[in-house]
C-alpha cells in the first residue's frame, strides 16, 4: 500500500490559516459587550486559546510533527467548544455577528478536521 506524499509545511500554513477563523471568533466572543459576564461564553473563548496557545511553539519552530500531534489531541476541545457556541449563541444574540462567528468557526474546524483525516492517511504526526 503506497500512501500519498504530503508537504507537512504547506498543510500546516493552511492549518494556521484556518486557525486565524478560531482566533477571531474567540476574539469576538472575548470582547462582545453581549458576553461580557457570560460563564459559558468565557468557558468557549478559554477553550479556544488554549488550543491557540498549545500550537503556538510548534508551528514558530516550524515543528510538524508536533504541530499535528498536539493539534489531534486538543481536537477534541476545539470541536466541543464549536458545538458549545453553536447551541448557546442563539440565546446569546440573534445578530447577524454572531451567526456568523459560529459559521465561521464550525467551517474552520470542519476543515481542520478534514486536514487532519490527509495527516493520518499518509502515516504522519503518529501518536507516540
Amino acid at each position: 500500500m503506497t500512501s500519498e506524499r504530503i508537504d507537512l509545511s504547506d498543510l500546516m500554513c493552511r492549518a494556521e490559516r484556518l486557525l486565524s477563523h478560531v482566533w477571531m471568533v474567540r476574539t469576538f466572543l472575548k470582547h462582545s459587550p453581549e458576553t461580557e459576564d457570560d460563564v459559558e461564553v468565557s468557558q468557549i473563548h478559554r477553550a479556544l486559546y488554549d488550543v491557540m496557545l498549545a500550537l503556538g511553539p510548534s508551528a514558530a519552530a516550524g515543528d510538524y510533527d508536533s504541530y499535528f500531534r498536539l493539534l489531534k489531541k486538543k481536537f477534541r476541545r476545539l470541536r466541543e467548544a464549536t458545538e458549545s457556541w453553536r447551541q448557546l449563541q442563539p440565546e446569546v444574540s440573534s445578530h447577524m455577528n454572531f451567526r456568523m462567528s459560529v459559521e465561521s468557526l464550525t467551517a474552520a474546524v470542519a476543515e481542520l478536521e478534514q486536514l487532519l483525516s490527509r495527516v493520518d492517511a499518509a502515516g504522519g504526526s503518529e501518536e507516540s
